[in-house]
């Protein structure tokens, strides 16, 4: 593939349609609108989800190569400058690494740490949409090593212990799962891993305390605070 660009309208209106129909038919999706309701809302909701964003591969095998994207009001792919400096710090190569992104969103995370040789990428997300858009950009970057599943993202993080040697968060902002997040997240990564942080405040160093956490590396890019952390009893090692 290379470095050509994934972005065709064509692709990514019939993977709208495709996760629909898969939503409809998902034993855990929502109800059904009652018949005899106006459609105005979910037409608006309908074409909101089909427009198309673009994230872009920082670095890798499949570096420059540019994705089409679902948009979301409530999405936030990480900026490029925070990918490049986050995987700066982490190193270039990240073979044999077993990488968790139990946020992912719109995979721009996950697939990152792929197109870096991560010998292992789960990636979990709950939205329908959008874990079957990561399914398909995976596929067509022929990223073997990524395995896309929706569900919950703390049930994830709480499958393994001391299992995942990079981590990857990116809650919602406004929801209240920082703290549970973190917590499944100290004891799900092994002893010289990472987990990597993404808030609208920075965390200081009492607060991860308290988790058994400490700070490695920071970051501040307009709204995005970006955070390195590891087990705080490993951090001298």
């Amino acid at each position: 593939m290379g470095r050509s660009a994934i972005k065709s309208e064509g692709a990514l209106r019939a993977l709208v349609q495709k996760a629909a129909a898969a939503a409809d038919a998902a034993p855990d999706a929502a109800p059904a609108r009652k018949r005899g309701t106006t459609g105005n809302s979910g037409n608006a909701a309908r074409v909101a989800a089909s427009a198309a964003g673009e994230i872009r591969i920082i670095g890798g095998q499949w570096r420059r190569t540019k994705l089409a994207v679902l948009t979301r009001p409530d999405l936030r792919p990480t900026p490029d400058r925070v990918r490049e400096t986050l995987f700066n710090w982490l190193g270039q190569d990240l073979a044999g690494w077993r990488c968790l992104d139990a946020f992912a969103g719109t995979g721009a995370l996950g697939l990152e740490a792929a197109s870096r040789n991560a010998t292992q990428v789960r990636m979990v997300e709950s939205d329908v949409q959008l874990a079957a858009q990561i399914k398909q950009l995976a596929q067509k970057l022929g990223a073997t090593q990524v395995e896309v599943s929706r569900g919950d993202a703390l049930a994830a993080l709480q499958a393994y212990t001391a299992h995942w040697d990079l981590i990857f968060l990116d809650p919602p902002f406004s929801g209240q799962l920082f703290v549970p997040a973190l917590k499944a997240a100290q004891a799900a990564v092994t002893a010289q891993g990472f987990i990597y942080l993404e808030a609208p405040q920075a965390w200081s160093d009492e607060a991860l305390a308290e988790l058994g956490l400490v700070r490695h590396r920071y970051l501040k890019a307009g709204a995005v605070h970006a955070h390195l952390l590891k087990r705080a009893e490993d951090a001298a090692g």
